[in-house]
């Protein structure tokens, strides 16, 4: 039977908690066991130095103790997949930490500057998944916009948007989703900026105007994303509600098998792998970390990319790969 091990990092944060429940209580599938690492990254904050899920005592490492810690971690556990669901202000110095100490990871945090995120990927030798979103009925969502602002550039020119996004009060940065939401709309005709999304953090507001159920105030995202013709005739309203974090478990999950099959396959053909490109269709938009650029080949054929995977790109100065959850939906049963 195939094991993967996976670090949650981000405890006692409770995505990182909710992800690290569920490999303890559902530590099989699809003929895959997995294997919680008890030690999770957290913030210099953080007054705990264990926490306990179920029979489990996670120990909790500090920014200041982890250069040492990951010596023995890897010493003792070998090969291992890192989650990352911490703090929009530690995303660039962990994505560092993990290239530094070759960890492949799945970056689920949002916030941080995501091109050098990136960029930080592309001089390792490791590969990541990195995600504003791991919902991934939110993903594929996001594809059907994308699809739209390539094949129909200036449907709803002329027309006005608003964004509103509510999450829980904890939620320190505006939503990566309503964000990258944003680029497609402009693709669609709508000038319209990041700044311009409304953003609700109070649970006052969220409970009484917005009616989210008062369990799930401590833990929701909700999306409303509104279109309206010129002279108000005419709206086009699209919306997406997620109560509680459960949705993220499973693409989250997916994406760690996504990763563990692309290093074996890489161990494979390692000899195959000296330059790896990332491809799209030229000229058009596509999704990568949310992100929507165009095509930097657009001197290539469309058929001399074809076959290629999308979202890895051309490195010649070291290994490493970025991800997309497009990648990884594209490649689950």
């Amino acid at each position: 039977m195939q094991e993967i091990k996976i670090m949650i990092n981000g405890i006692p944060g409770k995505v990182a908690v909710t992800i690290a429940e569920h490999l303890i209580d559902n530590n099989m599938a699809d003929g895959i066991k997995f294997y919680l690492i008890p030690f999770s990254l957290t913030g210099k904050d953080i007054d705990e130095d264990e926490y306990i899920i179920g029979n489990t005592a996670i120990s909790l490492v500090k920014p200041d103790k982890r250069d040492e810690m990951i010596k023995k971690i890897k010493k003792d556990f070998s090969n291992f997949i890192s989650v990352d669901f911490t703090h929009p202000s530690a995303v660039n110095s962990n994505a560092r930490f993990y290239v530094k100490n070759d960890l492949p990871f799945v970056m689920g945090t949002t916030g941080g500057d995501r091109e050098k995120l990136k960029q930080t990927v592309y001089e390792g030798k490791i590969p990541a998944v990195i995600a504003p979103n791991m919902a991934k009925q939110i993903v594929g969502f996001q594809a059907m916009m994308e699809y739209a602002a390539n094949e129909f550039p200036d449907l709803f020119k002329g027309y006005k948007l608003t964004i509103k996004e509510s999450h829980q009060k904890g939620k320190a940065d505006t939503s990566g989703t309503a964000k990258a939401m944003v680029k497609y709309f402009n693709h669609l005709g709508i000038p319209f900026s990041e700044k311009d999304i409304i953003k609700e953090r109070d649970p006052e507001k969220q409970k009484n105007i917005l009616k989210i159920p008062e369990q799930h105030l401590s833990g929701h995202g909700w999306h409303t994303y509104t279109l309206t013709s010129a002279d108000d005739t005419v709206k086009f309203q699209f919306k997406h509600n997620i109560n509680g974090r459960d949705i993220y478990v499973n693409g989250t999950i997916d994406g760690v098998i996504f990763l563990n099959n692309r290093l074996k396959k890489d161990n494979r053909a390692e000899a195959n792998h000296s330059s790896q490109i990332h491809a799209g269709q030229d000229g058009k938009i596509s999704i990568s970390d949310g992100d929507i650029h165009k095509n930097e080949h657009e001197h290539k054929s469309k058929n001399e990319y074809e076959n290629k995977n999308r979202y890895e790109y051309e490195n010649k100065n070291g290994k490493g790969i970025v991800y997309s959850m497009i990648d990884v939906l594209k490649n689950t049963k």
